[in-house]
């Protein structure tokens, strides 16, 4: 019980109990099928957006590659399913029926080794999870040991993903190019266009957001969490403390890896496709301004500002499709200027503040009048010390 205190404080559940009301209750209920899809897509950025607030909010790595991890799980996600809508009976028609649509067009008769592995559902959730994950740890690995970070390690980062996106637009043959992997229908034979199955891949998505949560709260409120912290601030004197500060930094990165890789397969799943452009520059930047409008410092605000931001985007796109960037800039902008710490910082330097202020005036206690001792009433202390000295009782 004292654990559970420790890793989630009164505050945190609250804060807890309020996300899940809103997104597993309220959403679901005021929502028709299309919106709430919408905000399903909405969250799969907010596994990326959770795994920066410990990335670059706590552990002072800022990242303008997350792109990569998302594009990654997304693609390992979407070759299960290209492989099972490319059965011999869907692709009777092709010159080579049994594989992609867009490998036959590139003239491709059989298919490739590495894809032959995702035929197996089993071996593709270890590959969502692994994959980006292994490929984030090489690259810390090259990175921390040799110290770089700050500034020089947020462009190569933004580089990896631009030749990422190159080296996937250029194998179409085995990519599907940029068009990406697209007309994904089943899941083990079980359609995911339907409209009860974008609900409960929603619920899907919801369980696996929280239980991402729930991780992130325990690093931040572990020990591991204030090193993050102490890296952050000063690394020089945590790395003479005895730390290996490149290790944490790995490990934090990884993390920050999976998160996004999750994000990315559920992603596909409730979209029904995959392509680079998820995967490089922009989208990458995108994903770190949801972080930096909810609040870098705050796990939760991370999930809100990916609401928020993805909301944003899309009603400006509908109503000003020619000046949504626009729009979108000037919301960054703004919460920066004025909101150095994103949104959350206002709930915690204005709301609660107030609400605490006001429980404050409901509960003062009633100041007591204090009763004037008199002669008559007021106690014989010479008898009480005398009992004390003398060892007996008062």
């Amino acid at each position: 019980m004292n654990s559970l205190k420790q890793i989630f404080p009164k505050g945190d559940l609250i804060a807890f109990a309020i996300l899940a009301v809103l997104l597993a209750v309220v959403f679901p209920l005021a929502m028709d099928v299309f919106r709430l899809n919408l905000v399903g897509k909405y969250l799969t950025y907010a596994f990326v957006a959770l795994g920066l607030v410990l990335c670059w909010g706590y552990g002072g790595i800022l990242s303008l590659g997350q792109g990569i991890f998302f594009g990654l799980g997304g693609y390992c996600m979407a070759m299960f399913l290209k492989l099972e809508a490319s059965s011999p009976e869907n692709t009777a028609i092709q010159s080579t029926p049994g594989i992609p649509d867009f490998m036959d067009w590139n003239q491709l008769t059989e298919l490739p080794w590495f894809w032959e592995p995702f035929h197996s559902l089993s071996f593709t959730i270890i590959a969502v999870m692994l994959v980006p994950t292994v490929f984030a740890f090489f690259i810390g690995l090259a990175m921390f040991k040799r110290r770089v970070g700050g500034v020089y390690f947020a462009i190569i980062t933004q580089a990896i993903a631009a030749i990422l996106t190159i080296l996937i637009i250029g194998q179409q043959g085995y990519t599907g190019g940029v068009n990406g992997i697209t007309d994904l229908r089943t899941f083990l034979g079980w359609d995911i266009r339907t409209d009860s199955a974008k609900v409960i891949l929603y619920f899907v998505n919801l369980v696996l957001l929280f239980t991402c949560l729930v991780i992130a709260q325990i690093i931040r409120k572990n020990k591991l969490g204030r090193i993050l912290v102490a890296m952050r601030g000063r690394e020089e004197r945590v790395r003479f403390s005895g730390y290996d500060v490149a290790n944490f930094k790995i490990f934090v990165f990884c993390i920050g890896a999976l998160f996004a890789a999750l994000g990315g397969a559920m992603f596909t799943l409730q979209v029904g496709f995959m392509s680079p452009t998820f995967v490089g520059i922009v989208p990458s930047i995108e994903m770190v301004i949801l972080c930096a409008v909810g609040g870098r410092l705050s796990i939760f605000g991370a999930i809100y500002g990916a609401l928020l931001v993805n909301f944003a985007k899309t009603s400006f796109s509908e109503s000003f499709p020619e000046l949504w960037l626009f729009a979108m800039g000037a919301l960054f902008i703004s919460v920066v200027l004025f909101f150095p710490n994103g949104l959350a910082s206002v709930y915690q330097d204005h709301i609660v503040p107030r609400f605490k202020k006001r429980f404050k005036k409901q509960g003062k206690p009633v100041a007591v009048k204090p009763r004037v001792q008199t002669a008559k009433n007021q106690p014989n202390t010479t008898e009480k010390t005398d009992d004390v000295l003398t060892g007996g009782t008062l």
